[in-house]
C-alpha cells in the first residue's frame, strides 16, 4: 500500500510571487505535483487551458460546485476559482506530493479538510513593490488594482 503524499499549500495575495515561488519549487524538485486549478477567469499572457489554468464559464462551474467536484472553491476579483478534489485525491493515494497554489480564503478551507497540510503564506516584499507588480502586468485598470491592494492589505492582516 502507498504511503499517502504530502499536501503543500502556496498562498499570497495576487501579485506577491505565489507562481513564481512554485515554479522554482518545482524545478527543485521533479516529485512534486502541482495542481491545476479551475478558474472562469481569461487567460493572461501565455497562459494555456491545461497548464495554469483549467479556464471554464460560469455556468460549467456552478455545475461542478453543485456536483462537489471542488475541495475549495472562491470568488476573488469577480472571478471563480476551485480546487479539483478528485485530481488531488487521485495523487496523493499514489504517494505524490501535491502544491496548491491558492489564495487565502482557499488555503483556510484546505486546512479545515486536510489537518497535516503544510500552509506556506507569501508577505509581498513591501506595499509598493505590490501595487508595481500587478500594474506591470498591465491587465488591471487602476480602480481594479486599488481593490487588489485592499484585498491583499486584509489577507496579510488575516494570515497573522
Amino acid at each position: 500500500m502507498e504511503t499517502p503524499g504530502n499536501l503543500f499549500v502556496v498562498a499570497a495575495p495576487s501579485g506577491a510571487g505565489k507562481s513564481s515561488l512554485v515554479k522554482a519549487l518545482l524545478q527543485l524538485d521533479s516529485h512534486l505535483a502541482v495542481s491545476v486549478s479551475h478558474t472562469t477567469r481569461k487567460p493572461r499572457g501565455q497562459e494555456q487551458h491545461g497548464r495554469e489554468y483549467w479556464f471554464i464559464s460560469v455556468d460549467e462551474f456552478r455545475t461542478m460546485v453543485d456536483q462537489g467536484d471542488f475541495f475549495e472553491w472562491a470568488e476573488v476579483h469577480g472571478n471563480h476559482y476551485g480546487t479539483s478534489r478528485k485530481a488531488i485525491e487521485e495523487r496523493l493515494a499514489q504517494g505524490e506530493d501535491v502544491v496548491l497554489e491558492i489564495d487565502y480564503q482557499g488555503a483556510l478551507q484546505i486546512k479545515q479538510l486536510f489537518s497535516d497540510a503544510v500552509l506556506i503564506f507569501i508577505l509581498p516584499p513591501s506595499w509598493a513593490e505590490l501595487r508595481q507588480r500587478l500594474t506591470r502586468r498591465g491587465e488591471d485598470e487602476d480602480a481594479v488594482i486599488e481593490q487588489r491592494m485592499v484585498h491583499a492589505r486584509h489577507e496579510v492582516a488575516q494570515a497573522r
